[in-house]
């Protein structure tokens, strides 16, 4: 498996022994590459998860998708991000123009902060910090404050009901989601991203096969939660057209908009890599024991591996939205105090006594 830290040490010995920069430039070059990688991956995921989001839509509902703008429709997001950006930006009259600027920003840091945790091949994790997980979570939450604050500013009852449907959505979800992270965490006995991943190298050591029903649980109920965290279908009531029109982010328009509209599928792509990371081994191949099997997976990056995984359970989480109907936010709730949360603390608590019992694999 290759080794992502090779190139990376080979641009600081560049920038250090060959240019002869010192700590300071050298540090700061290397933190603006990162940061415009993770930006230009940021995009691009965006741009092939909407482009995803209108086919697989389509294929659900037995028609085509766009098909007008480029082969099979793939120009059709450019064309709509051209649009969105010479829109006109507004504000609305006897709004918190402070707070309506504010809540795009806050959406976006939120999701990219997120992003950047994500390991997407051996050596190759932006923030990779001891307490990896406990900061993932954190600062995920960032977006639920530009959600809250997006309704409150713009001063239009639709945006408000969103608002306080969100909040309390997502606060009342990310409950079960970090008691499954929690799960997981008691079984690999390290918080660090990328320790999670190492754990799982080898024949059937993802977390899902090592952790016996404990784990498969928590997987299925991280998944639940996390399609709810993200405000995805049925999942939705946050913004539910027929009543809310666009919910929270009705008043916003141009790059505004754009920064909510980004969020939303890239929140969807953040919950499928976690769920890869720490249910589905990451960037860690498929082996299953056989050598001259192993060492053909073995040979397919690591990148090739975690996309894969997790487009997978993208696709399964659109599965979910346009298969199941919209749920009432009594419904929402039900769900997660009556049923989700308990079972979570339930398997929270089996998981620790079979680890205390050594009785995993």
């Amino acid at each position: 498996m290759f080794d992502f830290s090779i190139i990376t040490q080979w641009i600081d010995n560049l920038l250090r022994l060959t240019l002869g920069l010192n700590d300071f430039w050298s540090i700061l070059i290397e933190c603006v590459l990162v940061g415009v990688l993770i930006l230009v991956g940021y995009a691009l995921l965006a741009i092939a998860l909407i482009f995803m989001e209108r086919k697989v839509c389509a294929y659900f509902q037995c028609r085509l998708g766009p098909m007008r703008v480029g082969p099979w429709g793939i120009f059709q997001v450019f064309a709509d991000v051209v649009k969105m950006l010479i829109k006109e930006i507004f504000f609305v009259d006897k709004a918190d123009k402070f707070l309506y600027a504010l809540a795009p920003f806050l959406v976006i840091v939120g999701s990219v902060g997120a992003f950047s945790f994500l390991p997407w091949n051996n050596g190759a994790v932006v923030l990779d910090f001891n307490v990896g997980v406990f900061l993932l979570t954190a600062i995920s939450s960032i977006g639920v404050v530009g959600i809250f604050l997006a309704g409150w500013g713009s001063n239009n009852k639709y945006s408000v009901v969103s608002a306080m449907r969100a909040a309390v959505q997502i606060i009342s979800y990310e409950m079960s989601l970090c008691l499954c992270l929690i799960t997981a965490v008691i079984l690999t006995g390290t918080m660090q991203v990328s320790g999670i991943v190492e754990y799982q190298t080898g024949p059937w050591n993802w977390l899902i096969f090592r952790g016996h029903i404990p784990a498969i649980i928590a997987f299925l109920v991280f998944l639940v939660a996390g399609n709810a965290e993200a405000n995805r279908g049925p999942f939705d009531m946050a913004e539910a057209e027929s009543e809310l029109t666009a919910g929270h982010h009705t008043e916003y328009s141009g790059m505004g908009f754009g920064f909510f509209y980004l969020a939303e599928f890239l929140n969807l792509f953040i919950i499928a890599g976690i769920a890869t990371t720490v249910f589905l081994g990451g960037w860690a191949p498929v082996n299953i024991g056989i050598e001259g099997f192993d060492n053909v997976m073995n040979f397919i990056p690591g990148i090739v591996w975690f996309l894969g995984k997790t487009f997978a359970v993208v696709w399964l989480l659109m599965w979910i939205k346009w298969t199941f109907p919209r749920l009432r936010i009594d419904q929402i709730m039900k769900l997660e105090w009556k049923y989700l949360m308990p079972l979570s603390l339930v398997n929270l608590v089996l998981m620790t006594v079979i680890v205390t019992l050594g009785l995993y694999k």
